[in-house]
This record gives structure tokens, sequence and C-alpha cells, in this order.
């Protein structure tokens, strides 16, 4: 009888690992959306907090738009206890981490935390080296659905070796956990993330000002859009260039700077990680985090990564194939002046611009072009596309194929 049970805990241990790994390319076929508590919060983050975010995502109608995850960034975990299992903080997360992840789950939301590819996280917390296995096991006993896995205290690890093995101790827990690689760009994981990941951050730490460097770390939205450019053959279903989650709500940057970042993010089909404080969004802040026709762009099943087309200098034009034929154009003004826009879509070479594998063609075409911050049709492609955009303003645009009746 107990080799019996012992051979039929085995196999139902197989088929939940089989299960996990099969599903495991499927995990991320749109760019994930959801919360992080790292651009607000910090290492200020408890189970209460958690909590009210969760309700604050279903009440502001973020959950029914299409975001999904709740995500504890560094500092929910203490230390390991005697068998070198991860702790979480009890003072702060007095339920545990498995009633936190039910409570997430009740809200029709799934839940994430954070770990470190190194033996610390970057606050020096306890880090998954040496306890990968362990560690993911751990995730799929508390219900995780997302692992955030940084690089701090590394101590010279091979970076694509270090992500392969949480890769596979993932894939051997039991549970199909989102994974999104978190090193900053530093050793290319576009080139290698694919099949280890399904999202990768492509450069260091956003902060919240639109054109800015920071001295001690962290590049500013412009500065994050520069380095996507030639990283769009990378991404798609499955496997998406991050470019850091979102500080839109954050007041560092004016309203019209964060319609910005959130515009360039979907063209990006970057995944749409809200950083700010959800319990206190005011109307101007959810009319851009709960754009439904923005939202449509980034979440396109085609998984096209929006590139830049055309270079003016401070006049840039991106370009981001959809399904069904579309295409989405957002002419970004970079300069801190405003910028008058006479767009001739034929003269400007785009008669000859075709996007292959969608069937958009403004040879053939005529397409409405739909402004997708006003919701309005406001011309045709046979028409120049004229408008004044304010300092560091986007517009982003959708066009449709007008069929003949």
């Amino acid at each position: 009888m107990k080799n019996t049970i012992s051979l039929t805990f085995l196999l139902l241990s197989c088929c939940l690992a089989e299960s996990a790994s099969q599903s495991f390319e499927q995990l991320a076929p749109t760019p994930p959306m959801g919360w992080n508590s790292w651009n607000k919060f910090g290492c200020n983050v408890s189970e209460s907090l958690i909590k009210e975010m969760a309700d604050a995502m279903v009440k502001s109608g973020m959950r029914d738009a299409g975001y999904q995850y709740i995500v504890i960034d560094d500092c929910w975990q203490i230390s390991r206890d005697s068998a070198g299992s991860i702790v979480a903080d009890p003072e702060r997360f007095p339920s545990g981490m498995r009633a936190l992840a039910d409570y997430i789950h009740s809200k029709g939301l799934k839940f994430g935390l954070y770990s470190c590819a190194g033996s610390a996280t970057c606050q020096g917390r306890p880090g998954s080296r040496g306890y990968q296995f362990q560690d993911a096991r751990q995730y799929a006993v508390w219900g995780v659905d997302y692992l955030k896995y940084d690089w701090c205290n590394d101590e010279g690890q091979d970076a694509k070796a270090a992500y392969k093995t949480m890769h596979e101790a993932l894939q051997a827990c039991g549970r199909p956990i989102v994974f999104s690689i978190c090193e900053w760009g530093d050793n290319k994981p576009w080139e290698w993330g694919n099949g280890i990941g399904h999202l990768w951050r492509t450069t260091a730490d956003i902060r919240d000002c639109f054109d800015c460097t920071i001295n001690w770390g962290g590049l500013g939205v412009l500065q994050i859009l520069d380095k996507q450019t030639g990283l769009e053959e990378y991404a798609g279903p499955g496997h998406w260039n991050d470019p850091d989650m979102l500080e839109i709500g954050n007041g560092g940057q004016t309203i019209t700077e964060y319609r910005t970042h959130f515009s360039l993010w979907c063209m990006l089909a970057a995944p749409l990680m809200a950083g700010n404080d959800l319990r206190s969004m005011p109307d101007s802040i959810t009319d851009i985090v709960l754009n439904p026709d923005a939202i449509a762009v980034n979440q396109d099943t085609l998984g096209y990564q929006g590139f830049k087309f055309i270079d003016y200098g401070d006049l840039e034009v991106w370009v981001k194939a959809l399904s069904g034929g579309d295409a989405a154009f957002c002419f970004l003004n970079r300069s801190s002046q405003p910028v008058d826009l006479n767009f001739n879509w034929k003269k400007m070479g785009l008669y000859h611009f075709s996007i292959a594998g969608n069937g958009f063609n403004l040879w053939k075409n005529n397409y409405a072009v739909k402004d997708l911050w006003s919701h309005k049709q406001i011309g045709t492609t046979k028409e120049n596309l004229t408008a004044k955009l304010a300092p560091h303003e986007a517009l982003l645009v959708r066009l449709s194929v007008i069929r003949n009746p």
C-alpha cells in the first residue's frame, strides 16, 4: 500500500509539472497588466495595503479593463527558517501569503511576488540563489501567479544560466507562474530570454520624470523610449520587452506627459504595470489607465511591438501593426515647445509602407483615422493630418480600413 501511495503521488507530481510546462508558453499571450508596489511604496508594504490595492483595482474598473496582477515587490521577505524556506515578515503579513493570495484570487485577480537571482535582494532581504527550486515550490503552495526576479548581489553569475535555473524551478513547481526577468538589460536578455521568461527588462529603473537621467540611477520616459529602438524584432506573444513599470499618477509629471507615457507604452506592446496608489486616483489619472482604445492597441493579439518609423528630431512618428489590417500611429512631440503637425500620408512616402502579416497598406486602401484620446474620428488618410501638439504631447491614432459598401 505504501509503495502504491508513493507511486500515485509521484505520478500526480509529474502530471502537475507537465501541466505547468505545457502552459508556460501560453501564460502571457498579450503583455501582462497589473499593479506593482515598488514605484509608490518601496519597502513600505503590508497585508492591509495589498488588500486595499486589490479592492481598489476592482472598484476603479481596472480589473474589468484587463489589469490582472497584484505584485508585491521587495521587502515582503524577512528570513529563512531552519529548513531553508523563505519567511514572509510576520508583522507586516500576519495572515501569511497563502491567505493573502486567496483574498486576491477571490477578487478575480492574480497574485505576484518578487525575488532575486542573487544571494540577497536589492534591499538586502534573502535572495533565491541556491534556493530556486525550494522557493518555486513555496510559491506554488502559496498560490503565486507571477514572479518578478531581480539581479542584485549576483556575485558574478552568468545571467542566462541564473534565469534559466529559476525558469526550470518554476516549470517543476506544479503551478503556471508568469516569469518576469528584471536584470535591467545589462546582459541583453532580449537575445536569450524567449523560452526562459515571459518578459524582460530592457533598461535601468524608470523614474517619475518625462525627460531626465538620474545620476544615482534611473531614467525618464524619453530616455527609456530611446533604448527600445531596434528591439521590436524580439517581442511577440509570450515574450515581451519590458521598459519598466508605469509612473502614471505618482505626481512627477503633467497629465499631458502621463498620457504620452501611456500612449508610448501601449505602442511598445509593453507590460502595463501600474505603480501608483490606486486608492486615491483622480479622474484625470483613471481616464488614462482605463482608456479602452489605448489598451486595445497594447493588448492587440497580433503582438507586434511598435517601432520608430520617422524621426524629425523634435517630432517622431511611431507605428504599430494591429490585427485585422489596422495600424496605430503615434506622433510624439519630444520638445518643450508646441509643434504644428501637418502630416501628408501619401507625400511622406507612406504609400510604400506595408506591414507584413496584417494586410496594412496605405497605397491600396483608404483608412479612417481615430484619435484614441478624444475617441473620435478625425479624418481619413486621403487628407492631411493636422494638429497642434503641446510640449511633450503625443497624438495616438488608429487607422482602420474604409470598406466600400
